[in-house]
C-alpha cells in the first residue's frame, strides 16, 4: 500500500482549503475519460461537452495531452500542486502552473521517452495553462458561486466531525482506498509504493466533484495535498426549490427547507445558501414554529431536518396545480 508518514505537528497544523485549480482540473480529467466520474460530473458533462468539443476540435495538442497527463493512476504532477496560501485566486495558481519549466512537465508526464512528438515542444506548460484556462473561465466559472458554497458545506461538516471522533473519523473514507492506520501513518491508496516521509510540511485537504481524487505535492515547497470527493449528497448542486415553493415560502426559506432532506447544521446552511447566520437562524425558527422542520443534537452541532409535513409540503409543491394525482 502507498502511505504517507505524517508528523503530530503537520497534522496538527492542516487546513482544509478550496481550490478553483484542483476542481477545474477535476473537470478536465472528467473531460478526457479515462476515470471514473462522479453523479455531479455526469451532469456537468452533459451540459458543457458540446462547447469543449467544439472548441477543441482538430486541436492537435488537447486530446493526445490529457489522453497523457491524466490517465488512469496517474495525474501529471505540475497539474496539481497545492495552493501556497489560503484563499489563493485561479490567477495566481494558473501563474504558477504556467511556470513550469518545459523538460519538468515532460518529466511529469510520467512517459519516459513514450512522450509523444506534439508533447516534446517548448511550450507545453504553456499550452497546458491556456487549456486550463479555458476550462475555468469558460465551463466552470459560471458555476464557481454554488460550488464554492458546496465545498464549503463540506468542509464545515469534516470539521465537526474532527471535534466529536478525532482524525481517524475524518481521513477514513476520505477517498477511495484512504485511511488513518495510527501511529502517523496515513494511507493514501492501495497501490505499492514506498512510503513518503511528511514531516515539516504544509497538509492540504481539498474537496472537489472527483469521483475519487488524488494527492498533490511540491516537493521545494514541502507542501502536501489530499483532493478528495466532495461528500454524498452534499456533491449534488441540483437542490433547488420550485417555483411554487419559493412563492409560497420566499426564495430563501425555501431552498432551507429543500436542502433539509438530510440533516445539515446552521453552519452548513449558511456555507450552502451564502447567506448570513442571522438570516438563516431566523428562516429556521419560522420553519420549526410551523411543524416542517425538526431539531436533534449531534455531538456539538445542532442539526435541522425535514419532518413528513415538510416532505408532503415539497411534494405537494411538485405537482402540477398543488393537486394530488390520486383518484378518490
Amino acid at each position: 500500500m502507498g502511505f504517507w508518514q505524517i508528523g503530530t505537528d503537520v497534522l496538527a497544523g492542516s487546513r482544509f482549503v478550496v481550490s478553483p485549480l484542483a476542481e477545474t482540473v477535476a473537470c478536465l480529467s472528467a473531460l478526457g475519460g479515462q476515470h471514473a466520474v462522479s453523479a455531479p460530473q455526469r451532469e456537468w458533462l452533459a451540459a458543457h461537452r458540446p462547447a469543449f468539443d467544439a472548441h477543441y476540435a482538430g486541436d492537435p495538442f488537447v486530446r493526445p495531452f490529457l489522453r497523457a497527463a491524466i490517465r488512469p493512476g496517474w495525474i501529471a504532477d505540475f497539474l496539481v500542486t497545492p495552493p501556497q496560501t489560503p484563499g489563493e485566486t485561479f490567477q495566481t495558481e494558473l501563474a504558477r502552473l504556467r511556470a513550469t519549466p518545459p523538460a519538468l512537465a515532460q518529466e511529469h508526464l510520467g512517459l519516459g521517452d513514450a512522450v509523444p512528438d506534439v508533447l516534446r515542444a517548448g511550450d507545453i506548460a504553456d499550452r497546458a495553462a491556456d487549456l486550463v484556462e479555458f476550462v475555468w473561465s469558460q465551463l466552470v466559472l459560471p458555476g464557481w458561486p454554488r460550488l464554492r458554497r458546496v465545498f464549503e458545506a463540506d468542509i464545515v461538516s469534516r470539521t465537526d466531525r474532527l471535534s466529536t471522533g478525532g482524525w481517524a473519523a475524518v481521513l477514513d473514507g476520505m477517498r477511495p482506498g484512504m485511511r488513518w492506520l495510527g501511529d502517523g501513518r496515513l494511507q493514501i491508496n492501495t497501490y505499492d509504493y514506498a512510503p513518503l516521509d511528511v514531516t515539516d510540511a504544509a497538509l492540504l485537504f481539498i474537496p472537489t466533484t472527483a469521483a475519487r481524487g488524488w494527492v498533490g505535492w511540491d516537493e521545494a515547497a514541502t507542501s502536501y495535498s489530499v483532493i478528495y470527493p466532495c461528500t454524498g449528497w452534499l456533491a449534488d448542486t441540483g437542490a433547488t426549490p420550485t417555483d411554487a415553493l419559493a412563492r409560497l415560502l420566499g426564495p430563501l426559506r425555501a431552498t432551507v427547507l429543500t436542502l433539509l432532506a438530510a440533516p445539515l447544521s446552521t453552519t452548513q446552511l449558511v456555507a450552502l445558501t451564502g447567506t448570513a447566520l442571522g438570516s438563516v437562524g431566523g428562516h429556521l425558527r419560522v420553519l420549526l414554529d410551523a411543524g416542517l422542520v425538526t431539531r436533534r443534537r449531534s455531538g456539538r452541532s445542532v442539526l435541522y431536518y425535514r419532518t413528513p409535513a415538510g416532505d408532503a409540503l415539497l411534494d405537494a409543491a411538485k405537482t402540477p396545480g398543488g393537486r394530488s394525482h390520486a383518484s378518490g
